[in-house]
């Protein structure tokens, strides 16, 4: 007699959830979910920070003569660069941006009383008006092009002014924008879907418009920001800068002013040919660049000297 068969187990159907009861929680995300709210902002903000460093860098050494790339500088000396490049813009803009992110809030907090809606239509109305305006007076300097607020060269900020510009009106008009939006949502039978989702629309290209005029205007401020300090050293003589003996095997012709040369004679050896006077500017992994302790911004000149058997260098402090 045969035995009768087991059939195979069927998964149960799953049941809906009874009425009146919360759906069960939906699984929480992978740790490398996770992990992405973490590392994407942290690498956006290393990006950043080594770029600024790199364009504050590269325009000191430029202002000296000296090619960035022949100093092969790594990514740890851009990155520590990077705190004296931003801090000054940074700061500016974090309490320009509390300021306007107060004075806001208090309009809107005004204009949300009950019966204010006339008077917020109006504003939202002016504010965008006057936020696009705004953004078409400042983008022309965005192209290099002409702008009807050109402002004299001999005003060192003036080169910053379009950028604000661009992004107070951006921050103007994406505030027109939130109050539309937000009427909307008290009165969702007034206003269409596809109105609001342009208006949305609109508000994301404002803030990626106030993201690029804030980039734009930061490395305009850390390029200049880097000459300016070049500037400063030069006018300072390079006191702090390494004090430079050089060394030679022949004399070397050069037009640094004040150095003073002897000539040691056969008896000190190959390298009898004595420079005083030089300080290092930077050394490159083939060549030292030397400039003079009496040259200033108006005269400055660079003198660069192959790192191979045909000089000596002896480094001393700067400090007396």
């Amino acid at each position: 007699m045969s035995e009768p068969r087991e059939e195979p187990s069927r998964p149960a159907p799953e049941r809906a959830p009874a009425p009146g009861r919360a759906s069960p929680p939906p699984p929480m995300g992978t740790f490398f979910d996770k992990a992405a709210y973490v590392v994407a902002p942290g690498t956006a903000v290393i990006g950043l920070l080594y770029y600024f460093g790199s364009l504050y860098t590269d325009s000191y050494y430029a202002a000296f003569g000296v090619p960035p790339a022949d100093l092969q500088l790594s990514i740890q000396t851009y990155l520590a660069k990077s705190p004296e490049a931003v801090f000054g813009p940074v700061w500016f803009l974090l309490v320009c941006g509390l300021i306007v992110l107060l004075a806001l809030g208090r309009v809107g907090h005004v204009l949300a009383r009950p019966g204010k809606e006339r008077q917020r239509r109006l504003v939202s109305r002016w504010l965008l008006a006057a936020g696009i305006l705004l953004v078409l007076l400042g983008s022309p300097s965005f192209f290099g092009g002409w702008s009807p607020l050109r402002l004299p060269e001999i005003w060192w900020w003036a080169q910053f002014v379009p950028p604000l510009m661009v992004a107070l009106g951006a921050t103007l008009a994406f505030f027109a924008v939130q109050q539309h939006l937000q009427r909307s949502a008290e009165n969702p039978r007034r206003h269409e879907g596809t109105t609001d989702r342009m208006w949305s629309a609109g508000g994301a290209l404002l803030i990626g418009l106030l993201a690029m005029s804030l980039f734009f205007g930061t490395t305009r401020y850390v390029g200049e920001a880097g000459r300016s300090a070049a500037w400063e050293v030069m006018d300072g003589g390079h006191q702090k800068s390494l004090r430079v003996v050089v060394y030679s095997r022949i004399p070397f012709k050069h037009h640094a002013k004040d150095i003073t040369y002897e000539d040691q004679g056969a008896a000190k050896g190959p390298y009898r040919h004595q420079y005083n006077g030089f300080r290092l500017l930077v050394k490159s992994p083939t060549r030292f660049y030397l400039v003079s302790h009496a040259s200033r911004w108006d005269d400055h000149l660079t003198v660069v000297l192959p790192d191979d058997n045909s000089v000596r260098v002896e480094m001393t402090s700067s400090v007396r």
